[in-house]
């Protein structure tokens, strides 16, 4: 059956929404829409007004390329981690029926989200278990089916503050649209950029964008440490707008025209990275404060800003990671995405930063349709979004609906040809095949006479025919 997806990723730079057609559990995309962001700052709405009217914007352009959506409503929302705070929680359940199904994992999950200390002013947006335990059986990865009659959850419950979620509510819905999940946005990042075995080895996945930073840590079955902090590439921006004595306008495009990270090679840095030779050279940028004045600033002064910025950055994850007590997990290291990932010299500036942990720079699963102009860091969490959407979350994770995702296993009989009444041939193979032979050497000593069931006459000189003659002279010889 096939299923028609909204995602709307709200971000401090950038409005991004998504539609896309789900067949058999892979999005394809139909419609991309984009608009400048208005009324948020560091993830949180400041004016619904504004907001609204982006957002509406943005599902307005992805409508008009996915034809026939117009009564496409509904959306799966992202929301930042400046609304969130995270707690560990455990829960147990005693099971009646002695066997585990999907109702007795969730009173399990309503019992861990109980026991936790949970503000009134929070909602729970996301329950996600990590590790079962049945009886005395540690490390049960999946309950479903077993036999036990103690089980126990421990799971990584997210909540947001209510008032913010009101407000985000109350923008959406002026934009004409209706909420139809909301998933923390890291973890929609996560989902985009991920491998499976990434998450079974532990891995952080870090999002940096416009004026918001968030980090998640996967370790085994879910997400067990998320974290935000206020910076972004837009701080950069307002450093060098300061520093330089210029427009924000002309600060962001020195940003992006001249942001390497490279090391001059003659100089020793104290991370160790070693670039090209950066020439000394000028920029000319507009002055504040005087009409059409101009001024030229050393290139290397401009460079020298914005990789004091990237560093303190780097510098404040680094310290999440460690205090999130799961650095000694990442066996799959750190995986950067976002729109600051595009900046040059990112990569090595990062592994320099992050010592002896293995980083890369994320590229989002591939899907059909319209995915080549979303290629870019910048749109892992709307593709993320797009994914939850399609099922690709933690087993038996609770949604921000209350709603349990059970991922269903796959069936390896289905593959194995059956053999079906309506063929006589077929029914005659079977039967050779079900013929019950452990009696066969004591009844052919006492003398017992076999008869083959009864065939037509046509088939006793058939293949079949002949073929149960041959079994039955061959257990003679061999017994």
């Amino acid at each position: 059956m096939e299923q028609t997806i909204l995602g709307i990723d709200i971000g401090s730079s950038k409005i991004c929404a998504v539609i896309a057609n789900v067949r058999d559990g892979v999005p394809h995309i139909i419609g991309v829409g984009k608009h400048r962001s208005q009324g948020i700052k560091k993830g949180l709405v400041v004016n619904i007004d504004q907001a609204s009217k982006a957002i509406k914007a943005a599902v307005a352009e992805a409508k008009r390329e996915a034809e026939g959506t117009e009564s496409v409503n509904k959306a799966i929302i992202s929301v930042s981690g400046a609304y969130t705070k995270s707690l560990l929680s455990s829960g147990v359940y005693n099971v009646t029926e002695n066997e585990i199904g999907i109702k007795e994992i969730g009173k399990a999950l309503n019992n861990a989200v109980y026991n936790a200390t949970i503000p009134d002013e929070f909602d729970v947006i996301h329950v996600l278990p990590y590790k079962f335990r049945l009886d005395e059986q540690d490390q049960i990865e999946d309950p479903m089916g077993m036999t036990g009659r103690r089980l126990e959850v421990f799971a990584h419950i997210v909540t947001a503050q209510h008032s913010s979620l009101e407000n985000l509510r109350k923008t959406i819905n002026l934009a004409g649209i209706d909420i139809q999940n909301i998933v923390l946005a890291s973890y929609a990042s996560s989902i985009a950029v991920l491998s499976d075995d990434e998450k079974n080895l532990g891995v952080a996945c870090i999002d940096i964008g416009g004026s918001t930073c968030e980090i998640m840590i996967h370790d085994g079955n879910a997400m067990r440490y998320n974290n935000f902090f206020g910076v972004g590439s837009h701080h950069i921006t307002s450093d060098l707008a300061m520093t330089l004595n210029t427009k924000i306008s002309a600060a962001e495009e020195v940003k992006i025209r001249y942001g390497d990270l490279s090391v001059d090679s003659r100089s020793s840095s104290p991370d160790g990275i070693e670039g090209h030779v950066i020439e000394e050279q000028k920029i000319e940028v507009p002055s504040v404060g005087v009409d059409e004045a101009v001024h030229f600033v050393p290139l290397t002064k401009a460079q020298a800003i914005i990789k004091a910025r990237v560093i303190e950055t780097f510098g404040v994850l680094a310290r999440h990671i460690e205090s999130s007590g799961l650095k000694d997990r990442l066996g799959a290291g750190i995986v950067l995405t976002g729109g600051m990932m595009n900046m040059q010299g990112i990569r090595e500036l990062a592994r320099a930063l992050f010592r002896n942990i293995p980083t890369r720079i994320s590229k989002t699963i591939e899907m059909p349709g319209l995915y080549d102009e979303l290629r870019d860091p910048a749109y892992s969490t709307v593709l993320g979004l797009v994914w939850y959407g399609a099922g690709k979350c933690t087993n038996y994770e609770r949604d921000s609906m209350g709603k349990i995702y059970h991922k269903e296993a796959k069936n390896t009989e289905s593959s194995v040809p059956t053999f079906t009444q309506q063929s006589y041939v077929n029914r005659d193979f079977q039967n050779i095949l079900d013929a019950d032979l452990s009696n066969l050497k004591e009844d052919l000593t006492q003398g017992v006479q076999y008869n083959m069931p009864e065939t037509k006459a046509s088939d006793q000189d058939s293949v079949l025919g002949k073929a149960k003659r041959t079994i039955a002279k061959f257990a003679e010889r061999l017994f």
